[in-house]
């Protein structure tokens, strides 16, 4: 049977983002680069599997045209229908690597860039990628032992976070799904459902997407906080009925293609007091005065000062970042793990980047969530979903 790929992007949008990579590698001297984050195997190859509970890379040297794809046997099909590699560039190791005692994927993977002639190389690993582990570290450098490792764990994310012409169509479609996830929530949501109940309407819609682009889950479960539990903001959710005249944090997220478009809502079951609509009235005056400050050339920190200072107009405050990149996006995070709107963060935006704002306060035992993924625009910003920022009281 002839191979048949489906890829997601052109080849001409795959060789410029290799390109890019290896320009970032050539500056920080670094001549083969082993990608394990499954998000930045993605970006480089369109490889997409749940694969990554194994060990698995994308190697990128700086004197080979094109990567080459390693991982466990059974999952080289996966590289040949969504990657554009060819049959050469996919090197599996055998299944008697997987969870053995004598002998580690690493070794093979090891192995593998030595016979490539690169074992006295620098090479860059991502260190603090959640799946590149203190094992798999140790025994690359035992396959390696005359390299020059150094840690290249931002690299590829840096590059990923301007997004092209295409990503933001997907982001869009993705922004489609999570307001259909928001109006699910405001449609289920009442005193006697419970938590559980709740997710799976949300969920429900989720992984059936809009009609032009299917869904599929995102990289983490909708985070669901209601009640006394509104002052968490990453509980998971239980079996609990929501109760009445309590406000429910839901935080979730679209997914196109593996892209994502986060949102988080408060619901407020019941008559809400005045002092908790005047909270969220100026969680929402704090994220419209942020996103207006947006453009390029404005600093990161300059966004986040924006709303700290329109917030202290009523003596609030909030300690954690208002917000971070977002994109690709694989389990444990859906945040791309490179600049943050804080505090001391003087990167400058660019048209293409994508940030969610979490306009969030966990204040006195309560919270409210109202933010905004957004597109950074030629003059401005984009709001990446359409939901309106307010409270949404279900009486």
């Amino acid at each position: 049977m002839a191979r048949v790929s489906v890829l997601h992007f052109e080849r001409a949008e795959y060789a410029a983002r290799l390109t890019a990579v290896k320009e970032r590698m050539c500056a920080e001297k670094i001549d083969v680069l082993v990608v394990t984050e499954p998000p930045n195997m993605y970006y480089l190859t369109g490889f997409d599997a749940y694969s990554f509970y194994v060990p698995q890379a994308v190697v990128v040297a700086l004197h080979l045209d094109l990567p080459i794809w390693t991982g466990r046997f059974m999952d080289a099909v996966t590289a040949q229908s969504t990657t554009y590699l060819p049959s050469d560039h996919i090197v599996p190791y055998p299944d008697h690597y997987v969870q053995s005692t004598e002998r580690h994927p690493m070794t093979f993977i090891g192995n593998l860039i030595a016979n490539k002639g690169w074992s006295h190389a620098s090479i860059g690993v991502e260190m603090g990628a959640p799946y590149y582990s203190a094992r798999n570290h140790s025994e690359l450098q035992k396959a390696l032992p005359k390299a020059r490792f150094q840690d290249a764990e931002l690299l590829v994310n840096w590059v990923r976070i301007v997004k092209s012409k295409q990503e933001l169509e997907y982001m869009r479609a993705a922004g489609e799904t999570t307001d259909r996830m928001v109006a699910a929530a405001a449609r289920a949501a009442h005193p006697d459902i419970r938590e559980c109940d709740l997710a799976s309407a949300i969920v429900e819609v989720q992984l059936k997407g809009t009609e032009r682009h299917g869904g599929m889950p995102s990289s983490g479960a909708p985070m669901i906080c209601a009640g006394a539990r509104a002052n968490e903001p990453h509980p998971a959710w239980n079996d609990q009925k929501l109760g009445n005249n309590v406000p429910v944090n839901i935080e979730m997220a679209g997914v196109c293609h593996r892209y994502h478009a986060p949102i988080g809502r408060t619901f407020y079951l019941g008559a809400p007091p005045h002092s908790y609509r005047d909270l969220a009235e100026r969680v929402a005056a704090g994220v419209h005065a942020a996103l207006d400050v947006v453009k390029p050339g404005a600093s990161c920190e300059a966004v986040e000062a924006t709303w700290r200072n329109t917030l202290a107009q009523w003596g609030l405050e909030k300690e954690a970042r208002l917000g971070y990149p977002t994109g690709i996006a694989f389990a444990p995070t859906w945040g791309e793990r490179t600049a943050s709107l804080r505090k001391g963060d003087t990167t400058e935006l660019k048209q293409g980047m994508v940030f969610h704002m979490m306009g969030g306060l966990w204040i006195e035992g309560t919270g409210v969530t109202i933010t905004q993924t957004f597109v950074v625009t030629d003059s401005g910003h984009e709001n990446l979903t359409k939901s309106p920022r307010e409270l949404i009281i279900i009486p």
